[in-house]
Parts: structure tokens; sequence; C-alpha cells
């Protein structure tokens, strides 16, 4: 998600787990070992494009991806304000032979300037957990684009997807990877730290809320980092603990856009889907063009 760079996703520790209990913390079919793959949080999850169903519905509890959602989270970075938008599309991507539903963020620094934008790949298995299929952030200094470095996709060059959200979240589960690419030294990794809290945010208080904690081992400096997911809305607060550079971010507006007010969002990532054959010729290029198969509530 945001924060690639990679301040706001996840591990506690690095653990070498069997595969059963692999299996068991991700509550996903296919999620065994890769062979003798490991990684800093145990073995690698196993994707199996045939333990996806055909349609693109993401609807797990503290995930739900619903076409129109549009959720801002603000706050700062080392004391700068920075704001992240998060716009669920009614565009979906093949990657790898599963159909998944292209999410946009986009990250806005001091006086809204542009960050970074990032399109984000994420589909659900038939077991209800949530995978990372690939990424393409382009990174912006003063909004010039200065390219796509970190893009990745599942398959594509040594790229392994990841669980972004487990079906059935609990504490005392292992670690487990939601994605790891050696060639751009990304790994991610989470564990489940608190379930049944109560937050309380600018959009209101919300309670069975779950947290997990993060951290990407090949990047120690970031440090640990709390989200807290409410269910049925998802994201609503991320929390830096011994980070050398602090992100934190609570949702401060969600809104559910109708088919029309979803045009300018929809463009915007076929933009970036588009320029992505052109940045990254290497990766992104390899995936077919993102289409619009899915529809945001009428307005």
């Amino acid at each position: 998600m945001f924060g690639n760079r990679r301040r706001l996703r996840v591990a506690l520790l690095s653990l070498v787990i069997a595969a059963p209990l692999l299996m068991g913390a991700t509550g996903t079919a296919g999620a065994s070992t890769n062979g003798a793959a490991q990684s800093d949080c145990g073995p690698i999850p196993t994707f199996n494009r045939y333990n996806f169903p055909e349609g693109q519905e993401v609807t797990n509890r503290f995930l739900p991806w619903v076409p129109g959602t549009q959720f801002v989270l603000s706050g700062t970075v080392d004391g700068a304000p920075h704001s992240v938008v998060t716009t669920v599309t009614d565009l979906t991507k093949v990657i790898d032979g599963v159909r998944t539903i292209v999410v946009l963020d986009q990250d806005l620094g001091s006086g809204n300037v542009l960050q970074e934008t990032e399109l984000q790949m994420q589909a659900q298995d038939s077991h209800g957990a949530v995978w990372n299929l690939g990424e393409y952030p382009e990174v912006y200094e003063n909004g010039v684009l200065t390219g796509a470095p970190d893009t990745w996709i599942q398959g594509l060059s040594g790229a392994h997807g990841g669980i972004g959200m487990l079906a059935h979240p609990r504490t005392g589960t292992h670690v487990y990877l939601q994605g790891l690419v050696p060639d751009i030294e990304f790994e991610d990794c989470a564990t489940v730290f608190q379930t049944g809290q109560h937050v309380c945010v600018a959009t209101g208080c919300y309670d069975n809320v779950l947290v997990t904690d993060e951290t990407a081992p090949l990047d120690p400096t970031n440090g640990h980092h709390r989200k807290f997911y409410a269910p049925g809305i998802g994201l609503i607060r991320a929390d830096a603990i011994h980070d050398v550079n602090p992100e934190v971010l609570h949702l401060t507006r969600l809104t559910h856009l109708c088919e029309n007010a979803m045009t300018h969002f929809r463009n915007e990532a076929l933009a970036l889907d588009n320029r992505g054959y052109q940045i990254s010729p290497d990766v992104f290029a390899h995936t077919p063009h993102a289409k619009k198969t899915l529809r945001a509530m009428p307005c």
C-alpha cells in the first residue's frame, strides 16, 4: 500500500516455520511452502492461480475493496504534513492468470504536492485472504516524474506476491510474508498484534479493530509499524515505532464515489497503467492492460 519506501508494511521477527503452520496462519489454499524457498518471515507462500475465484470481489472483513470507495489518511512524515488518497477503482488487471482489482494510491506532501502515485493489484483467494500481486509506484520530485524503480509483478523477475490480509486474523498466528522481490530489495512481513480494539479517528470511533505489526527486514531503519483495520472499512490508522523517518496517518475522510465521480480517478489509473509500459518495459509491460470491468454505485 502507501509507504513504499516502505514505511507502512510489516514484520515482527524472522522465523522459519513449517508449511502446515503457515497454512494455518494464512487460512489460504495453496499457501504451502514453495519448495525450499524461504524469506526472513518463513516459507514463501505458494501462489496458485486456481485458488482464486473468477469473480473480482474483495470482501475480506478487514480489507474490503469496494469499487468507488475512497479513503483519505492524513498526518505527518518526519514531522512534515502528508496525506494519502486511496481510491478503489472499477478497473481490473490480470496478473499471472488472476484478475485483480486495481487500487490507486496518491501520496501528497506539503502543499498537496504529488510525491508518489501507485497502482496496487489485489485479489482475494477462495478462502478469503487478500493477496498483494503487484505494484506500479511512480516517484515524483518537485512535481516531476523521476521513474518507477520499485515496480514488481507476481511471477516476473523473481517476484513473489504475498498476503495483504489474512482470511481470519487472530493473535497467536505466525508471521506471514506480504511480498518478496529480491531485485528491488523489497520484503514485507506481518503478524497479528491485537484484536477487538476500540479506536477513534476523525471519521468516528470503531469497535473490534484489528491491529497488525509490520516491518521490512531488508530495511531495519524503518522500525515497526502498527496498522489499525476497522471491520467493514479497512485501514483507519497507521503508527510508526522506532522509525528514523516516522510516518503517522489517521483516516480523515471516507467517501463512496458514484459512477460519474469515478471518471477522474479511473482516468488517472489508466494513465499510470499506460505509462507503465514505457517506464517499466522489463516488468510492467509484460502484463495485460487494465480494463473497466466493475461498477461503482450509481449516481
